[in-house]
């Protein structure tokens, strides 16, 4: 592969493909010619942008956990909540790692991740380093999979509207807050171009030899935080960048994604079987599994509310689990079949994934608002811990399936 030197090169963190790196438009984006990944878009001002949005998303948070966030008013009764509300209900109930986990992934880790980007947007702004730069954009990368705002203001949604025949619902400022922080975290992917912050290798900081068109070919390891290129020479454990962990493919990454998927089906079985919820209404009330809540949703006349949580708590967990296995048999067979799709089909997965969590944050919801003794209240069920549990293996699964792999094998196949 021959660049004059002053050109810089990335390799595509799905297929491992080398790509020169020229610049391009306004608003335009760079997708690998191989598998269609997004390498880097041309964004005007992407700190000035970046920085402005991540502001703004900090003062949505801090006002979304200082205001009301819903109200549920019932026969003289209102049951008042805040944004952790939920956690702190289900930790009430005795279920205290359920409401832990909805705290971390709908507070505590978007906070930290927008703390962690003004961390380094802001020295970044004003020309400077700042200190612990990699290893703080490395906590910010690994914490922003599991900030699940927008499948927290989904969940919202379905309890509100399943609340509507119960009671009257009363959003407060903090809800409108959340709105308004999902519009602006759906912005930032837009704006924010990290080779702003790690700009791409210069072809004349490594060589390039014969016909290669991998980095493993060409021997060299991308860093999956900075996207420096190294020399695969057994002196960097880690990035000299960025201080990350390297390694050419994921160790073990097809036995791991075999372990957890076989975890993640164990989880499921009671997951199905034992209820995950349980509604009383004027002291009775019977438990409901995932598949019960969805048939008396129908059954209330719920379509669409229906639809939505059979295909996040039924259909996407299951989906997951037979394209992950699917991609593992693929793999080992060294199957060389349809690489792009099969890159595109790991890619859905990592996306639709956490989308399975909405029923944890509904279940939390509404044990934190229906508590009115007598009239109305909803308690989470244990089948909730085993659900949360196998969404959460799922994740992991498609962590540490190594997708490289899958265009290592068409590679030796058409080599």
């Amino acid at each position: 592969m021959a660049a004059p030197a002053e050109s810089r090169i990335i390799a595509c963190h799905e297929c491992d493909h080398l790509h020169l790196s020229k610049p391009i438009s306004e608003g335009s984006k760079a997708l690998c010619t191989k598998c269609g990944y997004l390498l880097y878009r041309q964004v005007n001002n992407s700190i000035d942008k970046t920085l402005a949005l991540y502001l703004a998303a900090f003062v949505l948070m801090i006002i979304a956990n200082s205001f009301p966030f819903l109200s549920l008013q019932i026969g003289g009764r209102a049951e008042h909540n805040i944004l952790i509300s939920g956690a702190l209900a289900l930790h009430y109930l005795g279920m205290s790692e359920l409401g832990l986990l909805v705290f971390m992934t709908s507070v505590l880790f978007p906070l930290l991740v927008i703390i962690g980007m003004l961390y380094l947007l802001f020295p970044a702004w004003l020309g400077i380093e700042p200190p612990a730069k990699g290893i703080v954009y490395r906590a910010v990368k690994a914490l922003q999979p599991w900030s699940l705002v927008s499948v927290f203001v989904l969940g919202v949604l379905i309890a509100i509207v399943k609340l509507l025949d119960l009671a009257e619902v009363i959003p407060g400022i903090a809800l409108f807050a959340m709105f308004a922080m999902l519009v602006i975290m759906t912005s930032i992917y837009f704006v924010f171009e990290p080779s702003t912050i790690w700009p791409h290798t210069r072809v004349s900081e490594i060589k390039l030899h014969g016909h290669g068109k991998t980095a493993a070919q060409q021997n060299l390891m991308s860093c999956h935080t900075c996207s420096l290129l190294i020399p695969m020479s057994g002196q960097h454990s880690n990035c000299p960048r960025c201080n990350s962990p390297l390694h050419s493919r994921i160790n073990n990454s097809i036995a791991r994604t075999w372990a957890l998927i076989f975890t993640a089906v164990l989880l499921l079985i009671p997951a199905n079987l034992y209820p995950i919820m349980t509604v009383i209404r004027f002291g009775q009330g019977e438990p409901d599994t995932i598949l019960s809540g969805v048939i008396h949703l129908v059954e209330g006349g719920m379509w669409p509310l229906a639809l939505i949580v059979f295909f996040a708590s039924i259909f996407v967990p299951f989906l997951k689990l037979i394209v992950l296995s699917l991609l593992a048999i693929t793999v080992q067979n060294r199957s060389s079949w349809r690489t792009r799709d099969r890159t595109l089909l790991y890619r859905v997965t990592e996306v639709i994934g956490a989308w399975s969590m909405v029923d944890i944050f509904l279940i939390g919801l509404l044990a934190a608002l229906v508590n009115l003794g007598a009239l109305a209240t909803i308690r989470p069920g244990i089948g909730a811990i085993f659900f949360a549990a196998a969404v959460i293996i799922t994740i992991f699964a498609a962590h540490n399936f190594d997708s490289r792999l899958i265009w290592d094998n068409a590679e030796e196949t058409n080599g």
